[in-house]
């Protein structure tokens, strides 16, 4: 098991960035796929990002693609999510996710951080 803690959160306008941290702890972290979601008030859960250990293996959402940047320094067992070109309709909870393989569904992974808030204003 992992535990995470994600930081960065926090209200921007339209047009703005944001880079979200998730500090990771526990066992056999090189093991764990990283991955972001994402969830707005009243809609599912849904795929940001998530790249493998060494890096060499990075999957977008279609939406973000061209705008968010996933990357991680395994030093510090932190993965952070570079978010460009902000959006109102990115307004969500992002949340932090760990897995041994990368899926594109929340069932897909099994540790969660809490979540932090990201708002764009528009």
């Amino acid at each position: 098991q992992v535990q995470l803690v994600e930081s960065g959160g926090g209200l921007v306008q339209a047009g703005g960035s944001l880079r979200l941290s998730c500090a990771a702890s526990g066992r056999a972290l090189s093991r764990y796929y990283m991955g972001w979601f994402r969830q707005a008030p009243g809609k599912e859960r849904e795929f940001v990002a998530a790249i493998n250990w060494t890096g060499g293996r990075i999957n977008y959402a279609d939406s973000v693609k061209g705008r968010f940047t996933i990357s991680r320094d395994n030093a510090k067992n932190t993965v952070y999510l570079q978010m460009n070109s902000l959006k109102p309709e990115d307004t969500a909870v992002y949340y932090c996710a760990a897995d041994y393989s990368i899926g594109r569904t929340s069932s897909d992974w099994g540790s969660w951080g809490q979540g932090t808030q990201v708002t764009v204003s528009s």
